[in-house]
């Protein structure tokens, strides 16, 4: 695995690195405009993560400190969210930024399971979200971590949206890869190791 920062996307696909395409591969039916999707996701974002602020702001006894703190800290996860993308790819994985837009995003081309694409969409939110979240539900006291964990839930709505492409779209045993910003799938003729 090799991870190089993409630079700042300029909002043509093209540019981005692509593999060729499978035989009988399927685009994933996704969003088309990544400018649109961007606001889309953000908005979506947005609606997540107030009613997690919500809760842990009834349980923080109004602890703004430590909410600032959270709030600060999830902000400065950004790019290792991305990092914990990237480690999930075997092969060489581009870092982009995409700012005017609010968007972070991981570029790959390998051929992966569809077990472990999910893994790989889930994982930064997992470790910075739902896992600081849920123990800020069992110590409340926490504070920081609830804050942390509730924006970290929420901005990994991009990455929900690519699992529940793969869990409605991909049929069993297919596999799946990236063409610049749209996945695609295809049943194999071998199965990969």
């Amino acid at each position: 695995m090799k991870i190089k920062y993409g630079g700042k996307f300029n909002g043509d696909e093209t540019t981005l690195p692509h593999r060729e395409h499978q035989p009988n591969a399927v685009q994933f039916k996704e969003a088309e405009d990544i400018q649109r999707f961007g606001i889309i996701m953000n908005i979506v974002s947005f609606i997540v993560i107030v009613p997690l602020m919500i809760y842990v702001g009834l349980n923080s006894h109004g602890d703004i400190f430590q909410i600032s703190i959270g709030a600060i800290l999830s902000m400065l996860v950004l790019f290792p969210h991305e990092f914990l993308h990237a480690i999930c790819f075997k092969e060489t994985v581009y870092v982009y930024t995409y700012m005017s837009k609010g968007l972070l995003f991981v570029v790959g081309d390998e051929i992966m399971t569809r077990k472990r694409f999910i893994f790989m969409s889930l994982l930064p939110n997992m470790v910075f979200g739902f896992i600081p979240f849920i123990l800020f539900c069992f110590y409340p006291n926490w504070v920081v971590l609830g804050t942390f964990g509730a924006i970290n839930i929420g901005s990994g709505v991009g990455d929900y949206y690519n699992v529940y492409n793969a869990l409605t779209q991909m049929p069993k045993g297919a596999l799946t890869y990236l063409y610049q910003f749209h996945s695609y799938w295809f049943m194999p003729e071998e199965k990969l190791p």
